[in-house]
C-alpha cells in the first residue's frame, strides 16, 4: 500500500470545499495533502489512522487533521462483505490555513482558531461535540459564499474555543515525517500500516527500504526517534485497544488480532506501552464515561 498525495486544492474560485461522502464503504488509501481536513462522521464505524495512531470512529465523532499528515479510515470488516448493506457518509471539509489571507487568523481576535490549526498538526478528535454544532456543520452544504464562510468561521470558533479534546499522532512522528523528501521511509510506514496484525520481520521491511538490517535500524531510528519494533509495537498496540474498547472479543482473541504471536508478549507490550494491563484500560475506560 503507498502512500498517496491526493490533490484536495480548492474548486470553482472557492477558498474551502465542503463534500458529503456517501459510500458503501470510505476508500481504503493511506494518503496526505497540503490541505487541513475537517471530517464528521454521520454514518459507520471502523478505525481511524492518523500518523502513528489507530483510533475507533463511530457516529458524531469530529476530527481535525493537519496539513501533510497521513491518515486513513478503514471501515469495520462488515461492511465490505459482497452481500452488505452497510454504507459509510461523511462531511470532508477541506481548507489551508490561509485560506482568508496570510493573516488573517494571525490577527489577535482569531488567534485561538490559528491555535487551532497549530493543534491539528498531531491530528485533533473532539470529544463530547453537541449535536447543534454537527447541525451547523450539515447545514453548510445549502449555504453559499459569504453566509458559508460565515458559518465556517463560527465552526472553527466553537471547535477553538472547545475544551474536550485528544491530540492522535506523536510528536515524534510529525517531526520526522517528510513525504515530499524521503520516499524510502514513505515505503516503510505504508507497509507497515497495511500489514501491522501480520507477522512482520526487521529483515523483510529493510528489504523495501534496500537496506541491510544494520542500517535500516540505524535509518529507522534517526527517522522516527524510536526503534522499529517499538514503532510497530505502538501500532499494534493502539489497534489492540481500538478492539478492546469495542468489547466484541476476547482479550486472547485480540492478541492475534492485533497481530502478537502469544499473550504474555502481549501483556507485557500493554504494559510498556499503556502502563495499564489490557483488562485494566476497559474498565478505566468505562469509568471515564460513566
Amino acid at each position: 500500500m503507498k502512500l498517496h498525495l491526493l490533490d484536495r486544492s480548492n474548486l470553482n474560485n472557492r477558498s474551502f470545499t465542503t463534500k458529503l461522502n456517501d459510500y458503501p464503504y470510505f476508500l481504503k488509501i493511506w494518503h496526505y495533502h497540503p490541505e487541513l481536513e475537517l471530517v464528521v462522521i454521520l454514518k459507520s464505524e471502523g478505525s481511524c489512522f492518523v500518523g502513528d495512531s489507530i483510533e475507533k470512529f463511530e457516529v458524531g465523532d469530529i476530527i481535525l487533521i493537519g496539513e501533510n499528515l497521513p491518515h486513513m479510515w478503514l471501515n469495520d470488516e462488515d461492511y465490505f462483505q459482497q452481500n452488505s448493506n452497510q454504507n459509510a457518509k461523511a462531511i470532508a471539509i477541506h481548507f489551508k490555513k490561509d485560506y482568508l489571507g496570510t493573516t488573517f487568523f494571525e490577527t489577535p481576535e482569531m488567534n485561538h482558531i490559528w491555535d487551532l490549526f497549530n493543534r491539528a498538526r498531531l491530528g485533533l478528535k473532539f470529544l463530547n461535540i453537541n449535536t447543534e454544532l454537527i447541525q451547523d456543520i450539515q447545514n453548510m452544504s445549502e449555504q453559499n459564499g459569504f453566509e458559508k464562510t460565515m458559518s465556517f468561521i463560527n465552526i472553527l470558533n466553537q471547535l477553538a474555543k472547545h475544551k474536550e479534546t485528544k491530540s492522535l499522532a506523536s510528536q515524534g512522528f510529525v517531526h520526522s515525517f517528510k513525504p515530499t523528501k524521503n520516499e524510502t521511509q514513505d515505503k516503510v510506514h505504508a507497509y507497515i500500516f497495511k500489514n501491522f496484525n501480520q507477522p512482520i520481520t526487521l529483515e523483510e521491511v529493510a528489504q523495501i527500504a534496500h537496506m541491510n538490517t544494520s542500517a535500516f535500524s540505524r535509518f529507522f531510528k534517526r527517522m522516527n526517534r524510536k526503534t522499529f519494533s517499538r514503532y510497530l509495537s505502538e501500532i499494534r498496540i493502539g489497534y489492540a485497544c481500538k478492539l478492546l474498547l469495542e468489547d466484541k472479543s476476547t482479550i486472547a482473541t485480540i492478541c492475534y488480532e492485533a497481530g502478537f504471536n502469544n499473550i504474555s508478549n502481549f501483556n507485557r507490550q500493554f504494559k510498556l506501552i499503556m502502563n495499564s494491563t489490557p483488562s485494566l484500560y476497559v474498565k478505566e475506560h468505562k469509568n471515564d464515561t460513566l
